[in-house]
């Protein structure tokens, strides 16, 4: 049955990249095409964030290095490189260690010719790769930050040898894992693949007791985990360590705790005393009984709803001040969530009432709140008009929480002819998550707090979940009705027109439509929003010829002021800057 349901997945996988190079809005090649796809569901389950799809590939005998795509983490902490095996045959096949090793060396070449100043300076300005070159060997902030890099091998094969062993490049740690068919198909069933954390094959004792309490829904521990464990855990999985809605919400940094910091540098052996440690939830646990009690022997799906900026500090203070940890203890709560059919919801309550002091709490920003909820109603019941030339009625579905598009295909679509009947009322090309409202409405408002600008193209660039977590806190309705629904419409309309206007390699503007659309887009709304009409373009399910003219024209010139005015040809660091936003408003107007 599962060999079946992985075929089933994978035919299904290469029909929808075949029918992407088909389309004419989007083109492009297989292999990137299955890159995004594989990006897409990683990044569905928190495994990376916000990567941008750029394929380069030298093939010169001596020189030979690829990359498919690339992902720096907000705060500068992580690098996620992408490298691509794609077969593209008919049945799923096992891909061969050679093909592994292969792939890890080339992007490895990639990435320490891409420390060269030369190399950046020798490639063309349009290449996808030029601006993330320069990045890696001019952004102060990702030398003073960066600590783990993570290499992921795509490929719609199957393997199950070993995986490459973890290196260093600067003394930074490398991370090989490989992204098969079968981690695809998994991941595209659950919210997440779990971590699994064994702390006695990895030489570290966690010692802990057991509340003696009886219920349903969880159980409580109390353990005590050593300084060392602790940034070993950290250096491996960082912020994916934190609970899904923690990360995206609490604005995790990964600064050091000035507090802490002293502690742990001048009285190390007070860090118990005064540190609150941490909170944190997990699946299961395997317990190990000595003389002296209880070790946590593996922990499976750990996740930190409390203390993020405990274990950051902890890890910072040693690998940048060479701090001696020793000493160091941190109590842990960890509770084992027993009701495996709530397990989402628990985990998130826990995470609600352990981080009440914060200033937005996390029940704020779930999915499950009325804006979001409402909105999914009104996604569900309000009808598109027909395009012309079409006689048919269409909606664009919201998908609140994820899965829920494929989930409704599956459900309403038992025979080929309902299937069909599905997607001619909800085509895929009208589907839209939380992530991507909060892109189409902040490109088109700003929003200033006490004379800060909060929201504005600046605050797109810098990735879906900094976006949405700005988006949450400053830019909702507490009730939408169906003149947002409309409108949020129309500028979803508008920005997916403008990406197909910029185009896709090789027939595109430039190689910065993620910097470029946004902007433009704000632009046009800052000087002549209250002018378009987006109640037409609802109407119409389109933009109007000239509108589109317009909108092309801008982004020409939007792109050619920031390439000539950022810093050190650090686009898109400069474009995640309000000054980007504030310079090129002057310019234009």
């Amino acid at each position: 049955m599962e060999q079946l349901e992985l075929n089933h997945f994978y035919t299904e996988l290469l029909q929808d990249i075949r029918s992407e190079q088909l389309s004419l809005e989007e083109g492009g090649s297989l292999e990137q095409l299955f890159t995004k796809q594989a990006i897409d569901l990683l990044s569905g389950g928190g495994e990376t964030a916000d990567a941008r799809i750029s394929f380069h590939e030298s093939i010169v005998p001596r020189n030979r290095h690829k990359i498919n795509a690339y992902a720096i983490a907000d705060n500068y902490e992580t690098l996620d490189l992408f490298v691509t095996i794609l077969k593209c045959t008919e049945i799923p096949v096992r891909i061969q260690k050679s093909d592994i090793d292969t792939a890890a060396k080339l992007l490895l070449s990639f990435l320490k010719k891409s420390d060269n100043r030369e190399y950046a300076n020798s490639l063309e300005e349009s290449s996808e790769i030029f601006d993330f070159a320069h990045t890696l060997n001019a952004s102060a902030e990702l030398k003073e930050n960066l600590v783990r890099i993570n290499i992921f091998i795509l490929t719609d094969g199957i393997y199950t040898g070993e995986i490459p062993s973890q290196k260093e490049l600067n003394e930074i740690p490398v991370f090989f894992r490989v992204i098969d068919l079968n981690y695809l198909f998994n991941i595209s069933e659950k919210e997440y693949v779990p971590i699994e954390i064994d702390f006695e094959q990895d030489g570290f004792e966690v010692p802990c007791i057991k509340a003696d309490i009886d219920n349903s829904e969880y159980q409580s521990y109390l353990a005590l985990i050593p300084g060392h464990a602790l940034v070993s855990v950290y250096e491996k999985y960082g912020a994916r360590l934190l609970e899904q809605n923690v990360r995206s919400f609490l604005q995790f940094t990964g600064k050091i705790n000035k507090g802490i910091r002293n502690t742990i540098l001048k009285e190390p052996h007070m860090f118990l005393a005064f540190n609150n440690g941490i909170a944190a939830t997990a699946d299961d646990l395997k317990l190990k009984k000595t003389e002296k009690g209880y070790l946590i022997e593996s922990v499976k799906d750990l996740q930190i709803v409390n203390g993020g900026q405990t274990t950051a500090s902890i890890y910072h203070t040693w690998k940048k001040d060479k701090a001696d940890i020793k000493d160091i203890v941190v109590q842990v709560k960890l509770s084992i969530i027993k009701d495996k059919n709530n397990f989402a919801e628990i985990v998130s309550r826990i995470a609600e009432y352990a981080n009440t002091q914060n200033k937005v709490s996390i029940s704020d920003l779930s999915s499950n709140t009325p804006f979001h909820v409402e909105l999914e109603k009104l996604s569900r019941n309000i009808w598109a008009p027909p395009i012309s030339g079409q006689s048919y009625q269409t909606r664009w579905f919201y998908e609140r929480a994820r899965g829920q598009y494929r989930n409704a295909r599956s459900r309403d679509g038992v025979t080929k002819a309902k299937l069909k009947a599905f997607d001619l009322k909800n085509p895929k090309k009208q589907f839209f998550t939380k992530e991507e409202l909060a892109k189409f409405i902040n490109t088109w408002n700003e929003v200033y707090l006490e004379d800060k600008l909060v929201i504005g193209p600046h605050i797109v660039v810098r990735g879906s979940q900094k976006n949405y977590a700005q988006f949450i806190a400053h830019n909702i309705p507490e009730n939408p009705d169906n003149k947002y629904f409309e409108d949020a419409i129309a500028k979803a309309i508008l920005f997916r027109t403008a990406e197909k206007l910029y185009g896709i390699k090789p027939n595109s503007i430039g190689d910065m439509r993620y910097i470029t659309v946004p902007y433009a887009l704000s632009l046009l709304s800052y000087k002549s929003g209250k002018e378009i009409n987006l109640s037409e373009i609802w109407k119409k399910q389109i933009v109007p010829d000239g509108l589109q003219t317009i909108i092309y024209n801008l982004m020409i010139e939007v792109e050619q002021f920031i390439k000539k005015n950022a810093p050190g040809a650090l686009y898109g660091e400069w474009a995640k800057k309000e000054e980007c936003w504030l310079q090129l408003k002057t310019f234009m107007f």
